[in-house]
């Protein structure tokens, strides 16, 4: 692998974009490290072009969101043969709609919070009488990432403001019951529950300025604090949802644990985010895998898919 030229995508037209760059300058700096020739590709519609220009012979698929983690530039390698970092087309595409995806793992007896959907058409007349959960409700665009778009509607006079936020986001939109509970983020490596992080945000929930604000006063507990019960149900949960999408290489899987004990299941990042605030890099550090060693893992697991 060594003598390959590597790609490392990153960037992309869509709201993770600066953290997509982020995320791709930190593992082409840690595979550099390790002797792999990098070029990084900030991606843009002459991607192909890029790729031919650049002569890369192995893509490594940093980026996030639509167009990235959804399958679509996965479609793209696949034609132009190029073996590439995590899950295939069809596993992008599954973890990134939110709603199929609860289809899935329903379909695979994991447990999920009960769910209303919004297509995008009905936003301009849904009122607050139209929604059938009890408040307080998350509301969320189906197909988006980082938490973007995300709001947290204690009551009906915040449900405009919070629907207004999804539109022109991705996908339509899903609204949830509010479950409070303990945040549990488990990873997934080739295959393998590999650990699991308590979050515990100064936010109301993990959301985007939770996740990517060095001072935003998020704590993360690793190993997360959990009964030998609770460890094994949230690994489970986490490996029974990788495997319900068919995803490869390295995900993150978000829980939330009740008072009750249930381990709910709220969807599956298959390109999780690589910088310092991220959460897969921290479970790896806690089991004894530098950063250094996770980007190569997943350089070696590059393939074709179809």
């Amino acid at each position: 692998m060594k003598a390959k030229r590597i790609g490392m995508l990153m960037g992309g037209h869509n709201a993770e974009h600066e953290i997509s760059l982020r995320t791709g300058a930190a593992l082409a700096k840690a595979l550099r490290a390790r002797g792999y020739q990098v070029a990084e590709i900030v991606v843009d519609t002459e991607l192909p072009a890029a790729l031919r220009h650049e002569k890369i012979e192995v893509a490594f698929v940093a980026l996030h969101g639509r167009w990235g983690e959804d399958g679509c530039v996965q479609g793209l390698l696949e034609a132009m043969r190029v073996p590439y970092t995590g899950s295939g087309v069809l596993a992008s595409a599954l973890s990134m709609d939110k709603i199929v995806a609860k289809r899935m793992f329903r379909a695979a007896g994991l447990r999920v919070v009960e769910e209303q959907v919004v297509p995008q058409r009905e936003l301009p007349t849904f009122r607050p009488e139209d929604v059938r959960l009890p408040y307080p409700i998350v509301v969320k665009p189906a197909c988006e990432g980082s938490s973007v778009g995300v709001s947290v509607v204690k009551g009906p006079a915040e449900l405009g403001a919070a629907l207004a936020a999804t539109r022109g986001l991705a996908g339509d939109v899903l609204l949830e019951r509010f479950v409070k509970g303990r945040e549990i983020q488990v990873a997934v490596l080739d295959d393998r529950a590999l650990g699991a992080i308590e979050v515990v945000p100064a936010e109301e929930f993990y959301n985007y300025k939770a996740k990517y604000d060095k001072g935003s006063g998020t704590r993360y507990l690793f190993p997360a604090p959990l009964t030998p019960a609770e460890q094994a149900r949230a690994l489970a949960v986490g490996l029974g949802a990788h495997r319900a999408l068919g995803c490869a290489g390295v995900s993150r899987v978000d829980t939330i644990l009740a008072p009750d004990g249930e381990c709910y299941l709220l969807e599956v990042n298959a390109i999780p985010g690589m910088t310092e605030t991220s959460l897969v890099p921290k479970i790896a550090a806690g089991l004894g895998i530098s950063f250094e060693e996770l980007a190569e893992r997943l350089l070696l697991g590059a393939a074709l898919k179809a």
